[in-house]
């Protein structure tokens, strides 16, 4: 097939979307003899061998971001207009700056698109503006929030793109019951196709005391109730005589930021809203034992390997941090990190979004 990813963003940037749409371009163009796995868990499963080879191109925003919005918008949309046109499957990796305009071109084009979400946009940009840290799954039902005409704009044309997308991928059924009743979708169309999870990898060691703690510096990330969290857990620890931790909030790029994961003491991560979060599949790839909000997607999947806490409850947080802090108990959640024995592959995910766009095709 002739495919088009539409991604607002593409490495080098940083970020899920990033990550999703190279990964996804490297595994179909590639030959390859990876399963399809039929999506709807009503139907009988199904395999087909072949599925790599495909022509692949990706539209994301380049130069494009030099421009004024609206402007650049424009200018992606005619982008799309170019290296769409003789798609046969159109992949939007977001819900506003490529999906909108992509929407738009797919119209004109009388061809069908179909959307894989990531976060959620909105929430994402009222939280960042406003300060008011409220939880994304109370996020649309919240009546004393206000929003601006621009997150108005959000809202209508967002939901509009979902709603004239053939299909709708959610990576997880949690986000799926959320944007359904807040966007008034079709139940039968929307699909899920889980994050990635590679094979698991040696564990080492860690050669620090360091929880990492994420990358990017954003409101619902929930960093300063963190960091409060961690300063009080490091005087109970150091009450208890062990030696002392600390909170690593840097900047990498991914694959850096997976090696040092890989070689941390443990991961955490306390937003207040983190759907499928991959720096827990990654921490869960290295085998890095992981403390995570409760206010997630994926809290049945990790269950069994996962320490949770309740992302506004600054004592839970600390206290979850002084626990996994003797080197005791960290070994026992390394050893159940090693156990968690589902892996997610590229092929697999390649091969459930174009199972998904057999069928609405």
């Amino acid at each position: 097939m002739k495919i088009l990813i539409a991604s607002g963003i593409y490495p080098p940037d940083i970020g899920g979307p990033a990550q999703y749409a190279r990964n996804l371009y490297e595994t179909w163009k590639k030959p390859s003899s990876a399963k399809v796995i039929d999506s709807d868990e009503s139907q009988t499963r199904r395999a087909s061998e072949g599925e790599g080879g495909h022509e692949v191109k990706v539209a994301a925003y380049r130069w494009e971001r030099a421009f004024p919005p609206i402007v650049r918008h424009i200018l992606y949309f005619l982008k799309i207009i170019r290296k769409g046109w003789n798609a046969d499957l159109i992949l939007v990796l977001d819900t506003w700056s490529a999906a909108v305009p992509t929407m738009v071109a797919c119209s004109l084009m009388h061809k069908k698109y179909i959307v894989r979400t990531g976060g959620d946009f909105l929430w994402e940009s009222y939280t960042e503006r406003t300060g008011n840290l409220v939880l994304f799954r109370n996020f649309y039902e919240d009546r004393s929030i206000v929003y601006t005409f621009k997150e108005k704009l959000f809202f209508k044309w967002g939901g509009r793109s979902l709603r004239k997308a053939a299909a709708v991928i959610f990576s997880t059924d949690w986000q799926r019951k959320i944007f359904e009743k807040a966007y008034g979708l079709d139940p039968k169309k929307n699909f899920i196709v889980e994050n990635y999870c590679g094979a698991r990898i040696e564990p080492v060691q860690p050669d620090n005391r360091s929880f990492v703690a994420g990358t990017r510096s954003l409101k619902w990330k929930n960093a300063e109730l963190l960091k409060e969290a961690f300063k009080q857990a490091k005087d109970v620890i150091r009450q208890h005589g062990l030696e002392d931790v600390e909170l690593d909030c840097g900047k990498a790029v991914y694959d850096s930021f997976v090696e040092k994961v890989h070689n941390s003491y443990a991961v955490v991560l306390a937003s207040l809203g983190d759907i499928s979060p991959n720096m827990i599949f990654d921490a869960i790839h290295v085998g890095t034992p992981f403390i995570l909000t409760k206010e997630t997607g994926i809290s049945e999947r990790v269950k069994d390997c996962a320490i949770f806490v309740d992302p506004q409850d600054k004592n839970d947080i600390s206290e979850k941090i002084v626990w996994l802090s003797d080197p005791k108990n960290r070994a026992i959640q390394a050893g159940k990190v090693r156990q968690f024995t589902w892996v997610h592959t590229w092929e697999e995910i390649g091969g459930e979004i174009i199972g998904i766009w057999e069928k609405v095709s």
